[in-house]
């Protein structure tokens, strides 16, 4: 992640000082990060393949609005957010509506708390047929938050950016990253509980 990041850094540092053939690298670099964030928010390949282009774009015509070569990350990343957003309101995919985060947190108790058993992993064969069947889940089960928390996960968790990175490409507080990142964790593997919960229970039977 640290060589990723500085990569990225001497690319803004270089199409900041024009050199020649930037361009090209810079988008060798980030063309796969912002559209496996724009397929993940907007849920289509279609339009994410449209929110790269449009993000890459944009980050060109507007490169010399770059003055921390050094926040390239966020500032690339808050470009694609605005671009997954004008995308949404006008997509044929876009969904009617969305799942509230309620749906995907474990039920409550008689006394209004919530509780997650957490399957035992240990009894599940280590196979790396096992670890693409949970990597299909977790990507399903992030697919599948609302976008408020889809948005902070993904940047968090995927794309590897801080809390106060993050904060500034959504716009909100840093207190209000950390509340939507826990609920978000917690969702996902709340999904990824009651996947195990059932393989488990196959295997049991087989």
């Amino acid at each position: 992640m640290a060589t990723d990041k500085r990569q990225e850094i001497q690319l803004a540092r270089d199409l900041i000082e024009g050199k020649p053939e930037a361009f090209d690298r810079f988008v060798e670099v980030f063309r796969s990060k912002v559209f496996q964030y724009a397929l993940m928010m907007c849920g289509h390949r279609e339009d994410a393949e449209e929110v790269a282009q449009d993000t890459l774009f944009k980050v060109f015509e507007n490169f010399d609005q770059l003055r921390d070569p050094e926040r390239v990350r966020p500032w690339v990343f808050r470009i694609a957010r605005n671009a997954c957003y004008m995308k949404r309101r006008k997509s044929v995919f876009a969904p009617t509506q969305e799942l509230s985060l309620e749906d995907f947190l474990p039920h409550s108790e008689g006394d209004g708390s919530r509780k997650l058993e957490i399957a035992d992993w240990s009894a599940l064969p280590d196979d790396q047929v096992l670890r693409a069947e949970l990597r299909d889940v977790i990507h399903q089960a992030i697919q599948e938050l609302p976008e408020m928390y889809r948005a902070a996960i993904m940047l968090r968790d995927v794309e590897e950016l801080t809390t106060e990175e993050t904060a500034q490409v959504l716009d909100v507080s840093q207190e209000v990253v950390k509340t939507r990142l826990h609920r978000a964790r917690l969702a996902v593997r709340a999904k990824l509980d009651e996947y195990l919960r059932r393989r488990q229970s196959g295997v049991a039977k087989g």
